[in-house]
């Protein structure tokens, strides 16, 4: 998955210039993970920034999360891109990616302990995991949902374009936070029918939620240069995203 050139000239002119990035090598399961973190220079140990952790879809952590992060970097929060495939693991054919996610969807437990990985390695850099949301795009936005039914300690959940069906036996009963779920409404992949269901199961466990669909926007609208790409859905879903993160991490 790449960004179009005209966003910041080339891949390797874009790393160079990250003032303030990091690539972030850590341990799960004894193997090695390669997250990123970036942080706003405002950002004081007396006066962390908001954080936001950032989950990949199947391609693993590229340059669009990378360019995401920057973006929040910007609007003024701590970011860190989490790795859920492992160090270098970066499939570029389908049947690549849907053997690493597929694996991660047959073991829950594994996808929960990396996904709480990435909160606990953004604590060990300094980040506010006390005052957090976490996001994600695709398969990433099924992870957020997992990490929301673990009963995870963020103020806030959100999907764009996520999965959102729930596995035999799990509830969202100890949710903790928010959901914030945007969808396409000409996704053929996740329906709305899905999103329905979702609905009945937030309500029913009286979790606070939005649910926004896009008309005409298909799977994955946000994704730059993509013939998928939607600018408006685009537009007016990160709009409100950091809207939430407003509302939602700053008292």
């Amino acid at each position: 998955m790449r960004i179009p050139s005209h966003w910041f000239g080339s891949v390797l002119l874009f790393i160079t210039t990250l003032s303030y990035g990091q690539a972030i090598t850590y341990q799960v399961d004894g193997q090695p993970y390669e997250g990123y973190y970036v942080t706003p220079t405002t950002a004081t140990p007396q006066a962390k920034a908001p954080l936001v952790i950032l989950l990949h879809d199947w391609d693993g952590l590229t340059d669009y999360e990378i360019k995401r992060a920057e973006m929040l970097q910007q609007a003024g929060y701590a970011v860190f891109a989490a790795d859920l495939f492992g160090q270098g693991v970066r499939p570029t054919k389908v049947e690549d990616k849907q053997q690493h996610t597929g694996a991660l969807y047959k073991d829950r437990a594994k996808l929960r302990r990396l996904v709480q990985a990435a909160v606990d390695t953004a604590k060990a850099q300094g980040a506010a995991t006390d005052n957090q949301v976490v996001m994600g795009y695709c398969f990433g936005g099924a992870a957020v949902l997992e990490h929301a039914r673990a009963g995870a300690d963020s103020k806030g959940f959100v999907t764009f374009h996520g999965g959102l069906s729930t596995p035999g036996g799990q509830s969202y009963a100890h949710t903790q936070g928010s959901i914030l779920v945007f969808h396409g409404s000409a996704d053929s992949m996740i329906t709305l029918n899905d999103l329905a269901q979702l609905g009945n199961e937030l309500e029913q466990n009286k979790i606070p939620h939005e649910l926004i669909t896009y008309g005409g926007a298909p799977h994955a609208f946000t994704v730059f240069g993509s013939d998928r790409y939607r600018a408006q859905a685009d537009q007016q879903s990160w709009t409100r995203f950091l809207q939430y993160l407003n509302e939602t991490l700053h008292d």
